[in-house]
């Protein structure tokens, strides 16, 4: 077992097992923790072949691209591309685009490769202390043969996904299931507690367990301690509007969606724009209904905009303080809807206006309304 207090030292750890094994294949299981920690590039970069087992992920992977939703890697590629990157990359002959002719073309692929490999990598979605246990949960059977053929395994824990007793891990599987896939169990619930025992015909004869702390110590104690409850379900994705607008590539790290726009900034701080990621919601509440565990995520979202208000820029910081004056006040609020619909004409000069070309060099300005809501309502058009 390794306690990784950073990426870097979990990276470290993992390569330093494959090369004192002699490896050079190796078959991962989904896991977002090792795309946390940009595990594959590190052991590619040792001379190490590496291959997603999981369809959505090996879909990324020969794309050279990463996962858009942290359920459903390759939700953003049609069957079209998928059956354009089989046939670039590894050499489809079929033209065929029917799902189950892609599926088994995949199958076929990937079915050697489990039995090529000397060590196999996976996550791990809760592990239990009472015994000593982790637990997996996929929907495909690669992540058991990942974790029972080759002869050593390795998994990679976020340190937040540890729970106490079966009882807490109970609770925790029936809430990823539902919410994740509307499962009320996954296809595949796999229980691994230690390696290959004695009489036992599978399992690796060595299993380590990475525990990834990489920043998780210190959001504990803070204000955004509730954030480590995540289960990584993926739910509060699927209802949030502006992820659904922009896909998850967007947030330009592994984590995107809501919980990725608390987690990046607090995770990884360095990434480009990172600090940004908390103005990308209309803090609707869409995420906090939909999630199981009942993360703030609103609230979580504003902590985040007050942390980084003080290094706004002075024209920006005017501007909110303007209009955070002008619409507390009732009267201010009806003249500015007024005035507002009076120069819609005026809408598309907003891109010369100080910055406003960023914002309109991607988007599409809305048509403002020629009265205000208030107006056709006392016309009886409400």
């Amino acid at each position: 077992m390794c306690w990784a207090p950073t990426a870097q030292d979990a990276r470290s750890y993992v390569v330093d097992v494959v090369r004192r094994h002699g490896a050079t294949r190796v078959a991962k299981s989904k896991s977002m923790a090792t795309e946390e920690i940009d595990l594959n590039p590190a052991l590619q970069a040792a001379g190490k072949e590496v291959v997603e087992t999981d369809l959505g992920e090996w879909i990324i992977q020969l794309a050279g691209e990463h996962p858009s939703h942290i359920i459903a890697p390759a939700v953003h590629r049609n069957r079209d591309q998928v059956a354009e990157t089989f046939r670039t990359e590894v050499g489809r002959v079929d033209t065929s685009t029917e799902p189950p002719d892609l599926v088994a073309f995949a199958r076929e692929e990937l079915r050697r490769r489990f039995l090529e490999a000397d060590l196999g990598i996976s996550g791990v979605n809760v592990a239990v202390a009472e015994t000593g246990s982790i637990v997996l949960v996929t929907n495909e059977g690669n992540g058991r043969l990942v974790t029972s053929l080759p002869r050593v395994h390795v998994a990679v824990l976020g340190a937040e996904r540890v729970v106490d007793t079966w009882e807490q891990a109970d609770l925790v599987l029936g809430l990823l299931s539902k919410a994740a896939t509307g499962q009320a169990l996954t296809t595949y619930t796999s229980v691994i507690t230690g390696p290959r025992g004695e009489g036992e015909a599978d399992g690796p004869d060595e299993l380590h367990v990475v525990i990834l702390d990489n920043g998780r110590s210190d959001i504990a104690g803070t204000e955004f301690a509730e954030m480590l409850n995540c289960i990584r379900c993926g739910a509060c994705l699927n209802v949030c509007p502006v992820y659904r607008q922009v896909g998850g590539h967007a947030y330009g790290w592994v984590y995107s969606g809501p919980m990725g726009a608390v987690l990046t900034p607090l995770l990884a701080g360095s990434e480009p724009h990172a600090e940004e990621l908390s103005g990308a919601s209309s803090l609707c509440g869409a995420c906090m209904e939909a999630c199981p565990v009942e993360i703030p995520l609103q609230d979580l979202l504003l902590a985040l905009r007050r942390r980084k208000a003080p290094d706004a820029p002075a024209g920006e910081r005017a501007a909110w303080k303007a209009w955070a004056a002008a619409w507390s006040r009732p009267a201010a609020y009806r003249a500015s809807g007024w005035a507002a619909t009076r120069t819609r004409r005026l809408a598309p000069l907003a891109a010369r206006l100080p910055g406003g070309s960023r914002w309109t060099a991607g988007r599409a300005l809305s048509d403002l309304p020629a009265r205000t809501f208030t107006e056709r309502w006392k016309a009886g058009e409400g």
